[in-house]
């Protein structure tokens, strides 16, 4: 690839510049990380408030912003003269985009390469791929930003090296099946030298040295990295990398016959196993000790498999008058042939047109004629390319849905998208299954989702046509245009009568010129001349042509002039109270909205706005999606929106706005202390006149409420952080941690503490800091960048420290005992969870007393002294009885248990476990108690009783299986090896 003579900026490696080939690079150091940080996000802005938070992680200077505008303007000058900078460093509002392209900058050189090998991939040609790769890899020179010391562990830099780590797997793959093993494994080596224990590079190499011939070697990277994982962790390889192992002792015992390319097995889940005493961060502990499965155990056809998931039926209900479209749908069903028989292929095809035109009805209506030539299911995805109530659907939320659909439980769903990704191709190859990726906003959103094996139908619709879909995966392009002049009077026969239209044939006629032959105004304008039966059409007419004079001397408005004379005229036929409730539902954040959400954005009782609704719904200007929730299409929405700026007061707006929030909050406030009582909290205002807050009364009431309300609360905070409400933003975020954590939302989870964070800050609020800061820690362990979190503690720590808040900062140390204790630095961690307990018996906290006697010991027990561990335990149990937390108090015998039978104490292990077990029975903690179930498996085959062992693995089997979660298979693999 060519590259700019004038201007070269180089991220993977040490930073550099150069100029006409001369060094510019900045010299000084917040400069160096400030580029740094701009290129790699290139392409994205990065607000002002990141950058701050990078330059001074804590106690900004109030000249903080002056500094920055300062110090871009130095990178301005380094990158070039004014005018040629000014177009390569913009600035949107309070943020910062460097515009650069792949002559310029390595990172896009990168990620182009990298493309053009995964299109090479799709396309069949694994040469050309292999090269592409190759070349992607020579561009990296090192640890990306190495010598910038303000970006080390930043989220922007550890992402690019998770991302050279996926190119060269997908690298790996392709030389795989291309039979060009040897070319991938010094890349792989290096990569397996960076991280010892990542068991997917591992298995890769693993692959790929067998398929050289180096089979002694790869049986010697699985010996090396078993035993590694055994003493570091206690643990064993997970199913990916037994897989591996499997595939080259076959390849081994084949060597002597005409050889094929190894190509790998089908990639798996690496087991996790859960900590008995589980902490706060929820950190990885090893189950009781015993013998490794082996290979062929693990793989054993005869053990048990886990029952099917219900194919998903995601498709939403037809559009009840729909019409015509003869034409298109014969096309579309001609794709069928593509997906099955010989030379079949993973079929795509793109609906595209204009807003309103009946994409989405006529995609809906043809997959519903076809779903029964797709067995395994049907899977629907809005992604909101064009929404105006907030950004896209990101592609690995889309894929996050989906799997969701296909059965993966949370802790199973990779975070990376390259990872969800991969997942997703894996669950789909050999399935027939349609799957329907609604209002696309161009083919990068898309193209993450794309099946890559036959079988498989992608409808996609769009108000673009993604011609790069067309090269890279021969997808089939159809424009939809408005309905012909046949097709829209059948549709006004079937919606107001045949007999009324043909007797008033010329006022239809002259409705559909007015409507332009487009579905959504012709729906909206029927909707209403259905109410009003006994009207003319020719007053209709009347009425709109009216409008439509109006509207044709308004400029910049939201839709079309056509389209606007219908919705305008459809809106003032409304009631007054209809009609504000229509303006106001422009002002919600979220894609759609529940009654009682509706309710407090007007303020007044649920009873009264249910009617409004209503005649909402009648009026085809607002869609029920699911009992009790509401929707707009797109450009209803943005007519809504535009009639509330004009019509609505800015206080009375306003007003409306923060009820919307308020709901938000009250709601979720509730709904988090019932998922988790004994977090910290803070003290919510009282509701504002007019809100209504949800009744939740149970755990369960408050997921599903948060699983339904997930977009809309991200929207809030959104909201919130961008007019001002900064109290809402971070109290927002907080009530829904939780919630992201447990159904592993964790970049959500990420994104909203950021932007708690920034909303403290800018309110001077040093508890909000110091618990958006803990709950980043948090997320950032979830998401894999261990090496993050405790930064994050200690900033949080320092901040319950100025508040002298005790118990905060004792919490703080019980997560650090627990990331330590996950390193295996031992006697730090032992110090961390002693301090907190010291911590809590000064404030006389029992619960917290509890909970850290119970981390002391489980860090000893860990460090191999039991005894210790076990006096510990004992004495959180005596503080668990007091406080009357049960679920902390299984855990606690779990532990002890646990103890026990490393002591060889197995009578004394066995009743710990049962007691445990007893508890989680009584509160429902279904996981917990087939993990428990699990230990004592291992306590009964370890004091010889082999059939009572089997049996209880077989209950732990049944619950992780019902849960269909990935602890399954190791109990499987356990279990197998028992005999």
């Amino acid at each position: 690839m060519a590259r700019d003579p004038r201007l070269r900026v180089a991220v993977l490696g040490p930073l550099a510049v150069w100029r006409d080939g001369q060094p510019a690079l900045p010299g000084g150091a917040r400069q160096r990380a400030v580029l740094g940080l701009l290129a790699a996000r290139a392409g994205h802005p990065v607000h002002r408030e990141a950058i701050i938070d990078l330059l001074w992680p804590r106690n900004p200077p109030k000249s903080a912003p002056a500094m920055v505008r300062s110090c871009i303007g130095a990178l301005r000058s380094a990158l070039g003269d004014g005018d040629h900078s000014a177009r390569l460093l913009a600035v949107q509002e309070h943020s910062y985009l460097l515009r650069l392209t792949g002559q310029q900058l390595d990172l896009i050189e990168f990620t182009e390469l990298a493309d053009r090998a995964q299109n090479a991939v799709l396309a069949g040609d694994l040469a050309a791929a292999c090269q592409s790769y190759e070349q992607a890899a020579g561009v990296w020179r090192g640890a990306p930003l190495a010598d910038v010391s303000l970006l080390r562990g930043h989220p922007a830099v550890t992402s690019l090296a998770r991302r050279r780590a996926a190119m060269l797997l997908s690298y790996a793959e392709a030389a795989a099946a291309a039979g060009r093993h040897e070319r991938v494994i010094p890349h792989l080596r290096r990569l397996a030298d960076q991280d010892e224990v990542d068991e997917r590079v591992h298995a890769r190499l693993m692959i790929a040295l067998a398929g050289a011939g180096q089979h002694a070697a790869a049986l010697r990277v699985f010996d090396l990295l078993r035993e590694r994982l055994h003493a570091e962790f206690g643990v064993r390889p997970g199913a990916e990398l037994t897989d591996a192992h499997a595939t080259v002792l076959r390849s081994q015992a084949a060597a002597g016959s005409p050889a094929t390319p190894l190509k790998p097995a089908e990639p798996a889940a690496p087991a996790a196993v859960t900590t008995p005493g589980a902490s706060a961060l929820g950190a990885a502990a090893p189950a009781p000790s015993a013998p490794a499965p082996s290979a062929a155990a693990a793989i054993t056809p005869q053990s048990p498999r886990p029952p099917p998931h219900p194919p998903p039926r995601q498709l939403p209900p037809p559009a009840p008058h729909f019409t015509g479209r003869a034409e298109q749908l014969k096309e579309l069903s001609e794709l069928l042939d593509q997906t099955a028989g010989p030379g079949a292929t993973a079929a795509v095809s793109v609906i595209a047109g204009t807003a309103g035109v009946g994409k989405t009805s006529l995609a809906v209506y043809w997959a519903h004629q076809v779903a029964g030539s797709f067995p395994d299911g049907q899977l629907y995805v809005n992604l909101r390319g064009f929404d105006p109530s907030g950004a896209p659907v990101d592609p690995a939320d889309a894929i996050r849905s989906c799997l969701d659909a296909l059965g993966i439980p949370a802790e199973r769903m990779p975070p990376a998208l390259d990872a969800r990704t991969g997942l997703l191709r894996s669950l789909l190859a050999g399935k027939r299954m349609l799957i329907l990726l609604d209002n696309a906003r161009d083919a990068a959103q898309v193209r993450p989702l794309l099946p890559g094996t036959p079988g498989c139908l992608t409808v996609i619709t769009s108000r673009h046509e993604p011609t790069g879909l067309a090269a890279t995966h021969g997808a089939h392009v159809l424009s939809l245009d408005v309905l012909s002049g046949a097709e829209a009077a059948e549709f006004l026969a079937r919606r107001l009568g045949p007999q009324r239209v043909a007797a008033q044939r010329q006022a239809a006629r002259q409705l559909i010129r007015l409507c332009a032959r487009l579905p959504l105004a012709l729906a909206v304008i029927a909707a209403r001349a259905a109410v009003r039966r006994n009207l003319p059409l020719a007053t209709l007419v009347t009425e709109l042509q009216d409008s439509r004079g109006v509207l044709d001397a308004l400029h910049g408005g939201a839709t079309d002039p056509s389209v606007r004379a219908v919705f305008s005229w459809s809106y003032r036929q409304l009631d007054d109270p209809a009609a504000l409730m229509f303006r106001l539902l422009g002002t919600h954040p979220g894609p759609d909205v529940s009654v009682p959400a509706a309710a407090s954005l007007a303020g007044v009782p649920i009873g009264q706005v249910r009617p409004l609704l209503a005649e909402l719904t009648g009026a085809s200007l607002l869609t029920e999606t699911a009992p009790g929730r509401f929707g707009f299409h797109d450009l209803l929405r943005a007519y809504a929106a535009e009639q509330a700026r004009e019509h609505c007061p800015p206080a009375k707006f306003a007003e409306a706005r923060l009820r919307a929030l308020d709901h938000c909050l009250q709601t979720g406030f509730a709904g988090a202390l019932l998922l988790e009582p004994h977090r910290p909290q803070f003290t919510p205002p009282a509701p504002l006149p007019g809100v209504h807050a949800e009744p939740l009364a149970s755990n369960q009431q408050a997921l599903a409420w948060f699983e339904a309300e997930h977009q809309v609360i991200l929207a809030a905070i959104n909201l919130a952080a961008g007019t001002g409400c900064d109290s809402y933003a971070w109290q927002l975020a907080w009530t829904v941690v939780d919630f992201l954590d447990w159904r592993g939302h964790w970049h959500d989870w990420e994104a909203t503490q950021e932007i708690a964070l920034a909303a403290c800050r800018r309110l001077g609020d040093v508890r909000g800091q110091a618990l958006a800061r803990r709950s980043l820690a948090r997320a950032t362990h979830q998401l894999g960048r261990h090496d993050e979190t405790p930064a994050h503690l200690d900033a949080a720590l320092e901040k319950y420290g100025e508040l002298g808040d005790v118990l905060g900062q004792a919490r703080c140390h019980i997560d650090m005992a627990a990331v330590l204790e996950r390193q295996g630095t031992y006697a730090e961690a032992i110090g961390h969870a002693q301090q907190a307990l010291d911590q809590y018996r000064a404030a006389g906290d029992l619960a917290g007393q509890a909970s850290a006697l119970n981390a002391v010991g489980w860090c000893h027990a860990m460090a191999g002294d039991h005894t210790l561990a076990l006096s510990y335990c004992e004495q959180a149990i005596v503080l668990h009885r007091k406080t009357g937390d049960k679920d902390s108090q299984a855990a606690t015998w779990d532990s002890i248990g646990f103890a026990h039978h490393h002591l060889g104490q197995y009578a004394e292990a066995i009743a710990c476990y049962r007691r445990a077990l007893g508890i989680y029975a009584e509160i429902g903690h279904r996981h917990s108690r087939a993990e428990t179930l699990s230990h004592l498996a291992e306590t009964q085959h370890a004091s010889g009783q082999k059939a009572a062992a089997r049996d209880t693995w077989r209950q732990a089997l049944a619950i992780l299986d019902d849960l269909h979660h990935v602890d399954a298979d190791r109990i499987r693999a356990r279990l197998a090896s028992a005999g």
